[in-house]
């Protein structure tokens, strides 16, 4: 009997932005499930993340081969990032490695860390890429409806409490300021013990929102566990879908930034979340248009005398 060969991944089409769309998706969602997979599902991750499309040309038992481990797993790991089955793992993987040869140049890999040996043009090219796979993964992955939940519940909410800890705080911090530069009754809590206090005043109508890159922040956690005991809408905004923070909340917005060693929870993380708060603010800002760019005015306004006068311009003529 002649040895049959493994299927061929089918022949890649031209993208189209939906196509584009889904593969950034992807790709996003294996990246955002690496803390919550098991160790042998983990070494699919790797290995498809090694390689988009190496890995799409491969049958299934070649890459469970490849990861060492078995085909299982692989269907296992197939279903931990919502695809039904390898066939369509396989799609999404060509149309991601398609994707990336359109973008065409030499690229650093994805999550590439820092090395001692970086020129300068290597680390200013390994952060700006990190930045913008981090905002494109986000974008791609955030789910509109849950964000135009969470943009009625702030829009409508009597107070907002915000819980952040460490560079969470900042994100808080930027929230809260604008929320307040609109009239609306905003708060940052950076430490625990405010926090708690905060929450036992807080109730139905009320919006607590917690910020945690990795979800399993304690510090962050119990505040919003609290503020869900006493009746408040609650909404966590983190990477990791399957984190505590994400199951003590109603409303969940996640980031998909890959952290490195050399750079964990400061910068490309950040980054995906100030856009996250950006998309909630803006649609916040926008159901009181005309109010909200008064108020705006008004808050520009009051630092405007604040600021140096410019020296004028010298002109030829005057010289």
């Amino acid at each position: 009997m002649a040895r049959q060969e493994p299927p061929r991944a089918p022949a890649q089409q031209p993208a189209s932005p939906a196509d584009d769309a889904s593969a950034v998706g992807t790709l996003a969602r294996i990246r955002a499930a690496l803390p919550s997979l098991a160790p042998s599902e983990r070494r699919v991750a790797d290995a498809v993340l090694a390689d988009p499309a190496q890995a799409s040309e491969l049958s299934i038992s070649a890459l469970g081969e490849r990861a060492n481990t078995s085909v299982a797993t692989v269907m296992r790991f197939c279903r931990a990032i919502g695809i039904t089955n390898y066939p369509q793992l396989r799609l999404a993987l060509a149309a991601a490695a398609a994707r990336e040869d359109a973008l065409g140049g030499e690229r650093p890999a994805p999550g590439t860390d820092i090395s001692a040996t970086d020129t300068l043009d290597q680390i200013v090219s390994k952060i700006v890429y990190n930045e913008i796979r981090a905002l494109e993964d986000s974008g791609a992955e955030l789910d509109i409806e849950v964000l135009g939940r969470a943009v009625d519940a702030v829009a409508g909410a009597r107070r907002v409490d915000i819980f952040g800890i460490g560079a969470s705080a900042f994100v808080g911090q930027d929230l809260h300021q604008k929320l307040h530069r609109i009239g609306h009754m905003a708060f940052i809590w950076t430490d625990r013990h405010a926090a708690l206090t905060a929450t036992a005043l807080l109730g139905p109508g009320d919006v607590a929102l917690a910020i945690s890159h990795s979800g399993e922040t304690e510090d962050t956690v119990e505040p919003l566990q609290a503020a869900a005991e006493r009746g408040a809408t609650t909404i966590a905004l983190t990477n990791v879908a399957r984190s505590s923070l994400a199951e003590s909340a109603d409303l969940v917005l996640t980031t998909c930034a890959r952290e490195t060693p050399f750079r964990s929870g400061a910068t490309v993380s950040r980054i995906a979340q100030l856009a996250l708060i950006d998309c909630l603010f803006v649609g916040v800002a926008q159901r009181s248009y005309d109010a909200t760019t008064a108020a705006l005015q008004k808050t520009y306004g009051a630092v405007q005398r604040r600021k140096r006068p410019q020296p004028p311009r010298r002109t030829p003529a005057a010289d």
